[in-house]
Order: structure tokens, then sequence, then C-alpha cells
């Protein structure tokens, strides 16, 4: 796929965190691979600077932020040569003619990206309206979270397709771009050895974990406003649990792929109730040693209320109501200050029936094929096989499914002589994805305003009954694997979290 025509890609909040640390990187190596056609990126902010200012901002956010292998000057003064930044103040009318002089007369591909907080997109896009700034094949980009509920969230998309058509509107979670996640859908889709197993009759649960190392650093006012369920559990896991248990798509089509993620958040069975308190786990980071170093609790960060309420960690048991997932618990968690830095999808098949071989801790030998998507991208098989020497000794060894790239973590895992591949080549971060994605028009890695509404309204129920309840979150220490609840909420289902591999 390519970039069929030149475009304007206008990013509000255009010196926030996510544009540098996320945005520019991406965007810069999208020229580095040179898949980027003529075109201009118009950075939009509230501050009053300089040209020069914005561009060393950028260039510092890229440099610090993209790999030493792929700074190169050449490409960088490609790359500044497209930018240019417009002062305006959002939620003034007027304020957008300053935009209105930087945009061309006609553009056939522009696309507005709001990387700015959510309650802020109504009031931008009735603007571009107002300033006759969008035109017919004008597209958006909606960040997440979008909405604080379901309420704000339907708020939200009907404001902004007051003035775009479902089509033009692209709403983005970056999980869903990363390299691995794709690989999943290949995977199971285009192999009949996993596929024909991916049912209730061969899987015994699978577990989907988003775990961070770092605290809320300078994100406290945001945080202290959305907590963990609302930016991780709401949008990042649930999209990552509809790529793993949804049907196969007739076709590989956008609407075909995303009507079967639809089909499983409808068919999620609702949390309600005193199973509120059963599944689902919330909790809160207290004082103690993350990587190495003392660590504050979440309550002493810089900007978080005292006595706040907000979760930093969040477990849940999910059951899906249909005849492939039936009796499959799904284990959600999502937390900062845990033991590492991590993203997994852990698929555990069931035992075999009965063992002819002497195998100790039987139950940590059951196959489990294991998506790691963050810091190092990879999928490995854990199987069993004969332990070398005399006797018939069953070991786990681990075999690893993608020698294209491995990373150096990653290989820390395989055996000793595993040989990579020669032609290893770089993979794309997630964000240059999607982003080349949606300048390209294609909506398939991005959710329907139908797939948000129901996430929302599945959701509601647990958020209503927080707020109601008295019950403050459980403290953990940080750099530990979150609240004694999250490991009991296994532990009664005679399981444990996948916390060594």
């Amino acid at each position: 796929m390519q970039i069929e025509q030149p475009y304007e890609l206008v990013l509000f909040g255009g010196l926030g965190d996510l544009a540098l640390r996320k945005l520019f990187p991406a965007l810069y190596l999208l020229e580095l691979d040179k898949r980027l056609p003529q075109g201009r990126i118009i950075a939009v902010g509230r501050k009053l600077l300089k040209p020069d200012e914005v561009i060393v901002k950028v260039r510092q956010a890229v440099f610090s932020h993209v790999d030493d292998r792929y700074q190169d000057e050449e490409c960088w003064q490609r790359f500044s040569d497209r930018l240019s930044y417009v002062r305006v103040d959002v939620q003034q009318a007027d304020a957008y003619q300053a935009l209105a002089l930087e945009l061309e007369e006609s553009c056939p591909n522009r696309l507005f990206y709001l990387a700015t907080a959510s309650f802020l997109y109504a009031d931008i896009v009735a603007n571009l309206h107002t300033n006759q700034l969008i035109q017919l094949s004008s597209k958006v980009v909606l960040e997440k979270p979008i909405g604080h509920d379901l309420a704000s969230a339907k708020k939200i998309n009907k404001s902004v397709a007051e003035y775009f058509e479902e089509s033009q509107i692209y709403r983005i979670d970056h999980y869903l771009g990363k390299e691995t996640v794709q690989n999943l859908m290949v995977l199971r889709f285009a192999n009949s050895i996993f596929e024909s197993q991916w049912n209730q009759q061969y899987i015994d649960h699978i577990q989907i974990s988003i775990s961070e190392s770092l605290g809320v650093e300078k994100r406290a006012g945001f945080y202290e406003q959305v907590g963990a369920f609302r930016d991780m559990m709401q949008n990042h896991l649930l999209q990552l649990l509809c790529i793993v248990a949804m049907e196969p798509p007739a076709k590989m089509e956008p609407d075909a792929v995303r009507d079967e993620k639809v089909k499983v958040i409808k068919a999620l069975r609702p949390i309600e109730g005193k199973d509120i308190f059963d599944k689902v786990i919330r909790g809160q980071y207290g004082p103690g040693v993350s990587e190495g170093a003392p660590a504050l609790g979440y309550r002493d960060e810089e900007g978080v209320d005292p006595q706040s309420q907000t979760e930093t960690f969040v477990a849940m048991k999910v059951e899906i109501e249909n005849w492939r997932w039936a009796g499959v618990p799904f284990y959600l968690r999502t937390g900062k200050r845990l033991g590492e830095r991590a993203c997994e999808i852990v698929v555990q098949f069931k035992e075999i029936p009965h063992s002819i071989f002497s195998m100790q801790h039987k139950k940590t030998m059951a196959n489990k094929l294991i998506f790691r998507l963050q810091p190092d991208e990879g999928i490995r098989l854990q199987l069993c096989e004969k332990k070398i020497g005399s006797g018939m000794n069953v070991r786990p060894m681990t075999l690893s499914l993608n020698p294209d790239n491995p990373s150096q973590e990653f290989m820390k895992t395989q055996s000793s002589n595993y040989a990579p591949n020669s032609n290893s080549i770089r993979v794309p971060e997630a964000y240059e994805r999607l982003l080349f994605d949606a300048l390209a028009s294609n909506p398939t890695l991005f959710l329907r305003d139908d797939e948000l509404i129901q996430a929302w309204d599945w959701v509601d129920p647990i958020l209503a009954a927080w707020l109601e309840s008295e019950n403050a979150p459980e403290p953990y220490t940080a750099g530990t694997w979150g609240p004694a609840a999250a490991t009991l909420l296994l532990a009664k289902d005679g399981r444990l979290w996948n916390e060594n591999n």
C-alpha cells in the first residue's frame, strides 16, 4: 500500500508529550524509509514560539526516541523542511485564521490529528468547520481515551459526526499497530495447526498483561482524571482481547475485521453487582523499590491528591459467551510501578490428559503460545522435550517463531544454538504503521463508532460501582506485581499469572 496523494498533516497538541515522544519520531522513520510522498506537517500548539525553537524542540525529541542507527542528518533535513508551527487557541474560532493561512486552498489528503484531551474534540472540529478547513476528503484521527464514560463518548462521537462521515474518522489505539498483534492474526488465520485448536476444547485460559515499571511521571494531572481502567483497560486490553478471540473475517477488509471485533465485545459476559468486586481488582502503588531505585507511592507523586482514590492497577476475569470460548476465562491486568515493563498475551493450552513420563511441576509444563508486544516484540511456543542424557526425563523448551528479527532481550530466552537470520529488518513502530495507514486511508486497524460505544457500555457498570463504593483501591508495593487480590483472582481457579517468561 502507498500514500497516493500529497498530504497535509495538521497535528493538534503538536508539541505535547504524545507528539514529541511518539508521533514525530514515527513520522521521521517514515521519512527515513522514504514512504512519505510530497507533503507537509503543521504542528498546532498554544505556546508562542519562533520557527527555529520549534525545529530544535522536535529534533531533540526525534533523536532522543529514535535508535542511534537511524539518526541521519540528510533524512532530518528533508523531514524538517516539511515542518511548520502555528499558534492556535483551539477553543477560539477566530484563532483558526492563522491555521487557514498556513494550509493550501485545496488538499486532496488533509489529515487532522487530535492529540489533545478528548473534551476538546467537539470544539476543534466545530471551529475547523466554521473556518471552512474541512474538505470533502479530509480525515480526522482521535486519540484515546475517547470520553470519560458511555455518555461522554456518545456525545463526542455525535459532535465529530456532525462534520465528518464515519469513513473519515480514525479512532486510534496504537497497540493494534504493533507488528506482533498483526502477526497474531496471520498465525491464527493462515495456519490450520493453530486455528484448529483455538477454542475451548484445547485452550485452558488466556492472559493479557500490560505492565509498566514507571509511575505517573509528569502525567499526574491527566492520570488523576483517568486512572488505569480508562487509560488502559477500556481500550488497549479490550482491543487485544478482540484480536485474540475474534472469528475469522470473511475477507481481510476493514469492515469485515471490525465486524468480528464488535461481535466479541457484544459476547462479553456483563460484570455487574457482586461480581464487580469478585472479578475486578483495583490497586494503587505505595512506596517501594523500582528498577533498583527507591520509588514514591502514588499519593506522594507531584500533582496527586494525598487522599486520591485513583487506581493505578486493574486485574479482571473476563468471560466470552459464545461457542468458541465457553468456559475459557480471560485474565486481563495492567498497572504502573510493577515488576517490569512488558506487554504479553499468553495462550495456555490444556494439560495432556495423562502423562506417561515423569514430569516435575506438571502444571508449569503445559504448552503456551506467548506473544510479547513490548519492550521487545516476538512470539515463542513453549513445548516439552526430552532432557539430554539417560532416562526419559522431560523438560520445557522454547521455540522461537520470529527468527527474522530477534532482539537481544528476546534472544536471552532462546537456546544457545539459535542463529538469527542475517537479513534482519527494522520492525516498524506502532504509530509509524498507523500514521501511514491513516494517510493512506486504510481504516482496518482503527476503531469504528459501534466498537467504541459497545466497549464503554460494557465497562460503565464497573466504573459506576466504584464511584458509589466506599472501598479504596488495594495498596501494593512499588516494584512488585500488584495487590495480593490479583494473585488470588487466579489462585481461586487453580492458576497463576505468567511472570517468569
